[in-house]
């Protein structure tokens, strides 16, 4: 699938980094370090601007490795992008770490996942089917 794209950014398009990957890096375009404290979010922007083919969204997600070792993740994930959103994409930013952490320009800070979805219409009803689990929600099957 092609996607258009607009970058006013210096950072290369994104890229798949494998043949399976499911998801592209995302980088900073930033002119200076941008400083995320502890529980601190920022917006930050990557310079790209894109146009989806109806039916398909951009998800943007963390990157498991700034996760894991710097507790970075992206705060609305995954975050939604429509395909006639025509802005910035910009990555929502979250420290969950006690320390310090800094955006340098170029760096790996999401990834983009494209995905088809389908449009849902509701239709009201008075009551729904019964089903095996019912109501049962969060725990309902038991201790873990």
């Amino acid at each position: 699938m092609k996607i258009q794209v607009v970058n006013r950014g210096h950072q290369p398009l994104p890229a798949y980094a494998t043949a399976l990957s499911a998801g592209m890096d995302l980088r900073a375009n930033i002119s200076q370090p941008v400083v995320l404290h502890p529980m601190e979010r920022k917006l930050i922007p990557t310079g790209l601007y894109i146009a989806l083919p109806p039916g398909y969204e951009a998800q943007v997600r963390p990157r498991s490795g700034l996760a894991l070792k710097k507790g970075i993740t992206v705060l609305n994930s995954p975050g939604t992008i429509d395909a006639d959103y025509r802005g910035e994409v910009g990555v929502l930013l979250i420290n969950l770490s006690d320390q310090d952490f800094v955006v340098n320009d170029g760096e790996r800070i999401a990834q983009m996942v494209i995905a088809r979805h389908e449009q849902g219409e509701f239709v009201e009803v008075e009551a729904l089917d019964d089903t095996e689990r019912g109501a049962g929600g969060y725990g309902h099957t038991g201790i873990v």
